[in-house]
């Protein structure tokens, strides 16, 4: 079975990228300009890294919520039967 397949699952699925894209965001912007006097180097550059990883994974959640969410194509079976 393709993942995309079951809205519900694609659903649940982009929920979750989007909550981590978030935190990741928020976690890269507050590392790399609200702490970075205390970071190391290395994470430094890690928390600028998320301020690039959050956003995208922002954006492919929302790609797939919109996925998920269209409506079904004419002729095509209604129910889903995914296992959760």
């Amino acid at each position: 079975m393709n993942l995309f397949d079951c809205p519900q699952r694609l659903l649940r699925l982009s929920n979750q990228l989007l909550s981590i894209g978030g935190a990741a965001l928020l976690l890269g912007v507050l590392g790399a300009y609200g702490w970075a006097e205390q970071l190391s180097m290395g994470t430094l550059i890690g928390a600028h890294s998320l301020t690039i990883l959050g956003p995208t994974l922002l954006k492919v959640g929302y790609v797939m919520r919109l996925l998920a969410e269209k409506p079904a194509q004419p002729g095509a079976a209604n129910a889903c039967y995914c296992a959760a």
